[in-house]
């Protein structure tokens, strides 16, 4: 078996590996996708539900403030009641008009903090929705993903073993090479010669439909390892291009020696 028929089988090989693994790709993309999006919706969670807190926190700081406020103004109105000179009472009431007015500015402080609370809590719920129907998607996506594998392993593990088998019939140098292909043209790296008229020795190349020259056609006849000049892809045929080895034309004897003559 010539090096180019071995190349052949291993390219098949490795494009039944690529197609399986190309739908356990597109699964495993799929599930990365929606993990991202779940995994930004839950940070966006995460910060609102800190944001939250920090308002109730707040809210629950301007409560406390007011309740201490409230207690210190009954017992100034105490005091008042019980001062004994116009100079202490002026003193008290000073003291309970200037703790009124920071009550109030608490009060608003506060109501604002708390319309802030509802706002957030309606975004926390809305989220917390969006979470739980995207990790619904995500389990499928993973579940998909795992059947998708299942479905594959017999048969890419039997692939993987004939691939491994087949490297090892393929000389180092060729095998090189092949590799760099495939990595670079994909299910171009090996493409076979089309026929595009026989009798006048026209033939392309399948990959890069480049015409060939004689020369390499003469080399997949006699079972050489050949490559396309233009696109450098690993060339072969399945059928019989030529019906025997096509010679490069020679000039006639005639002219020949008439051009020695000369």
């Amino acid at each position: 078996m010539s090096v180019t028929a071995k190349i052949l089988k291993l390219f098949r090989a490795d494009q039944q590996i690529r197609g399986l693994r190309g739908r356990l790709d597109a699964a495993e993309r799929f599930l990365s996708v929606q993990a991202q999006q779940l995994g930004e919706i839950e940070k966006k969670h995460g910060a609102l539900s800190a944001m939250l807190k920090q308002l109730k926190a707040t809210v629950a700081g301007d409560e406390g403030e007011a309740k201490r406020i409230d207690a210190r103004i009954d017992a100034l109105r105490e005091q008042m009641n019980a001062a004994r000179t116009n100079k202490e009472y002026t003193a008290f009431l000073n003291e309970l008009n200037l703790l009124k007015a920071q009550k109030d500015e608490i009060e608003k402080n506060e109501l604002a903090s708390m319309e802030k609370v509802e706002a957030v809590e309606k975004q926390v719920a809305e989220v917390q929705g969006q979470k739980a129907e995207r990790e619904k998607i995500v389990a499928q996506a993973r579940a998909d993903r795992d059947a998708r594998a299942a479905e594959i392993k017999d048969r890419l593990d039997e692939l993987t073993g004939q691939r491994s088998e087949l490297v090892k019939d393929v000389p180092a140098e060729q095998l090189r090479i092949y590799d760099e292909l495939v990595r670079r043209l994909g299910d171009q790296a090996v493409s076979n010669v089309e026929v595009l008229d026989r009798r006048n020795h026209e033939w392309t190349c399948g990959s890069c439909q480049m015409a060939l020259p004689v020369e390499k056609i003469n080399g997949i006849s006699a079972g050489r390892f050949t490559r396309c000049s233009a696109c450098g892809c690993i060339l072969f045929t399945e059928v019989d291009v030529v019906a025997k080895t096509v010679k490069t034309p020679r000039e006639p004897k005639a002219k020949k020696q008439a051009a020695g003559q000369s």
